[in-house]
């Protein structure tokens, strides 16, 4: 009789350790299966950003950063930036220089800056990783997924079907960057930025009109030949350094 007290009294005191047990095993359990989920969760969000521009815009810093020109020129389309771009740079050097201009001394202006075009292209592709430094070297310790997650704090970003335009939302570095859909990421097409257009018609302004002025398209070629090409280069050239 002794013995079968003692039994149900070790079994009762048994209960109570063993549920304690159930109890731990089961909240670790459903610890480990939140864990799981959020970092399942948090993994596909960041893929989600994979094929967004703020991606491929942060890739690109990173390749700046390494000076890294196969992938600059997998991102930048550098043919079509320039030839955006350099119709802000002729406007800017008649808005700078060109006043009293009649609109058909005006209209050679953009005809006098395309015998540069190759040279300046070739030299936009080698000087681009220093500018996109420039641009963003206030970023310089920002890690790569700081940018992409953070990227809606400095930028205005509107994509639409295969395109996007992208705007800064910081007062002291306003610029425009378009991109185009390139298979799984973006690539920059277009860039509008008022101050570098600016930057570059005070270096290059005067020559361009004076050579309309004097001469016009006909006389553009002997006019902008090598010596004073690559001295209008040269000068085009620092505001990258």
């Amino acid at each position: 009789m002794m013995t079968l007290l003692l039994d149900i009294t070790e079994t009762k005191a048994q209960l109570p350790a063993s549920k304690s047990r159930k109890i731990i095993l089961a909240t670790a359990g459903i610890l480990s299966a939140l864990i799981v989920v959020a970092a399942l969760g948090g993994y596909l969000y960041w893929r989600s950003f994979a094929g967004t521009p703020q991606y491929s815009l942060a890739l690109l810093v990173e390749a700046a950063r390494r000076n890294d020109q196969a992938q600059v020129d997998q991102i930048v389309e550098v043919d079509s930036i320039v030839d955006d771009f350099l119709p802000q740079i002729t406007g800017k050097a008649v808005e700078l220089y060109g006043r009293g201009l009649s609109p058909k001394m005006i209209a050679r202006v953009s005809q006098v800056a395309t015998p540069v075009m190759p040279a300046l292209k070739q030299r936009a592709r080698a000087q681009l990783p220093n500018l996109i430094r420039k641009k963003t070297e206030r970023f310089d310790s920002v890690p790569f997924a700081a940018m992409v997650l953070g990227a809606d704090r400095y930028l205005d970003i509107r994509p639409s079907g295969d395109t996007a335009i992208i705007r800064s939302k910081l007062p002291e570095h306003s610029f425009e960057v378009r991109m185009q859909r390139n298979g799984s990421g973006w690539k920059v097409v277009g860039v509008r930025d008022d101050a570098l257009a600016t930057e570059i018609a005070r270096k290059v302004g005067q020559e361009i009109i004076a050579v309309a002025s004097n001469g016009g398209a006909e006389a553009a070629g002997d006019r902008l030949g090598i010596k004073n090409l690559n001295t209008i280069l040269q000068q085009a050239e620092t505001i990258f350094r």
